[in-house]
């Protein structure tokens, strides 16, 4: 007997992405993300102007997500989205509109965490790309989050670490703001990175217990080293600029590495799966791999497209809790400071 096709739209707005994304099970027919390059000329996302552009974005987002899925809207068994955690206007136009179009079609709706989401994204059905086998650890490394959390099956998951300041992300677009460069900076100083020496100038690493983060400190050591060596030379960026972001990455690695060790060490557990949009730096990627040598770990990492934030992540989180049969009350409200 055929197995009936469970067709789940997914919803992300929790910051300056509006995603909708259409799962036939566990597998991706579309994931459309319209970005906002607004923020690039702020350093940084604006909130008021984030939550406004996902209304404009959302209702054609969607369309195209359904249009090339080649389903109509009357075909879906579910709608999944973000309720948190995120910015607060963002995630409501998102929760609005998931929550109105689910209550009009008569179908269940279905609250998804993001950082689950984040962690979930490594089930996509994915040609060429395995699955983490239970239990796992997961790191998530982007703009707004730093977590190592332990997963013991699909909604079990405890949070061994996170910052407690500053997040990975953050640490980048910081550093990259004094060095001069756009926003987003991560991947201009992964890029530069590639051409210079890691070990041209050593940026003391964060004394924080256990497998908690800190990043604030060393973003302000950056700062300062920055500004005492432009006064003595003013071409000093200019001059050092690859040497610079391969010292500031090589410092940022070895400390997601040495959390991660102590993680494993401290659990017995040897499968890293990572997520988040800061796990597209290809320093990060080649630091894990060159592990899975050493320290005999197997790692996991999704498809670029999954790491960022992404409305197939939550599709995929709808579909699990699809077939759970847990399902939202219409009076769910947006979080955000939403907890794993």
């Amino acid at each position: 007997m055929k197995k009936e096709n469970i067709y789940i739209l997914g919803i992300e707005s929790s910051c300056d992405d509006t995603s909708a994304a259409v799962l036939c099970n566990d597998e991706i027919l579309s994931n459309v993300v319209a970005d906002q390059k607004i923020h690039a000329e702020y350093g940084g996302v604006v909130p008021e102007l984030a939550s406004r552009a996902h209304q404009q974005n959302i209702v054609p987002v969607v369309h195209q997500a359904l249009s090339g899925a080649g389903i109509s809207k009357d075909q879906l068994s579910a709608i999944a989205f973000t309720r948190g955690p995120g910015l607060m206007g963002s995630l409501l136009v998102g929760t609005s509109f998931a929550k109105s179009l689910a209550y009009g079609l008569g179908i269940p709706l279905i609250d998804v965490n993001h950082m689950q989401a984040h962690i979930l994204a490594h089930f996509i059905d994915e040609k060429g790309h395995q699955k983490p086998p239970f239990p796992f650890l997961a790191m998530t490394i982007s703009g707004g989050h730093t977590q190592i959390v332990k997963v013991t099956n699909y909604f079990e998951m405890e949070v061994l670490g996170e910052t407690i300041d500053d997040a990975v992300g953050e640490a980048y677009d910081k550093s990259g703001k004094t060095l001069g460069l756009g926003y987003p900076a991560g991947p201009e100083i992964d890029k530069r990175a590639q051409l210079g020496n890691p070990k041209a100038y050593k940026f003391t690493k964060p004394k924080v217990e256990g497998l908690n983060f800190s990043f604030s400190g060393l973003k302000t050591a950056i700062l300062y080293f920055i500004q005492r060596e432009t006064k003595a030379n003013p071409k000093f960026i200019e001059e050092n600029l690859n040497d610079i972001c391969a010292s500031i990455q090589y410092t940022i690695i070895g400390i997601l590495m040495d959390k991660l060790k102590l993680a494993v060490k401290q659990t017995g557990i040897k499968h890293i799966a990572i997520g988040g949009g800061v796990s597209a730096n290809s320093g990060i990627r080649k630091a894990l791999k060159d592990a899975e040598k050493k320290h005999g770990w197997t790692t996991y990492i999704p498809k670029f497209e999954y790491t960022t934030d992404n409305a197939a992540m939550i599709a995929i989180v709808g579909y699990l809790k699809y077939l759970e049969k847990d399902f939202s009350d219409f009076d769910v409200m947006a979080t955000a400071r939403l907890k794993i």
